[in-house]
């Protein structure tokens, strides 16, 4: 699993792919944050899906950039994992300073978890803090009205019964 973590810092080495002190402290440092310690001596083949993903967002963050971009960084994780992965994704940015922009179908759980969100409506695309596009309507047009409700004082949606 070490060598497809340093694929992260493949833009960085020389043309032979030689890691320099300074990449695998950035790869030892990436291994600290994302707690994958216990898995270094395994195939990628043997992790779970949770900790693959974990090791993708490592990769990504070993890149060293200052934005990091996730498709879907939650797909086909049970509801613990992901809201483990996108509380790891937020403290990361706060911790780190960098931006992450992910897209995502988890609607609730971006909701909750984002410090802003983007809503590709295919029209009006409204950019801001969660709890505001709720309180803009934002999402209304995501869905029709008898369907969902949204709760900009929860940050949550219920279903209309």
């Amino acid at each position: 699993m070490f060598e497809l973590l340093a694929l992260g810092r493949q833009p960085y080495t020389n043309w032979i792919g030689t890691l320099a002190n300074k990449d695998i402290s950035i790869i030892n440092n990436s291994i600290t944050l994302l707690e994958l310690a216990p898995f270094l001596d395994k195939k990628c083949f043997q992790l779970s899906d949770g900790q693959l993903q974990r090791v993708l967002i490592a990769r990504a963050l070993i890149q060293d950039t200052d934005v990091i971009l996730l498709d879907e960084p939650t797909t086909h994780l049970d509801l613990y994992h992901k809201v483990q992965i996108l509380k790891l994704l937020q403290s990361i940015a706060h911790e780190t300073n960098k931006v992450i922009l992910f897209t995502s179908h988890e609607i609730e759980l971006a909701i909750q978890l984002c410090d802003k969100m983007l809503i590709l409506d295919g029209s009006e695309n409204a950019f801001n803090e969660p709890c505001k596009l709720i309180k803009n309507k934002n999402f209304d047009s995501l869905f029709p009205a008898d369907t969902i409700s949204f709760d900009a004082n929860t940050g949550s949606f219920r279903i209309k019964k």
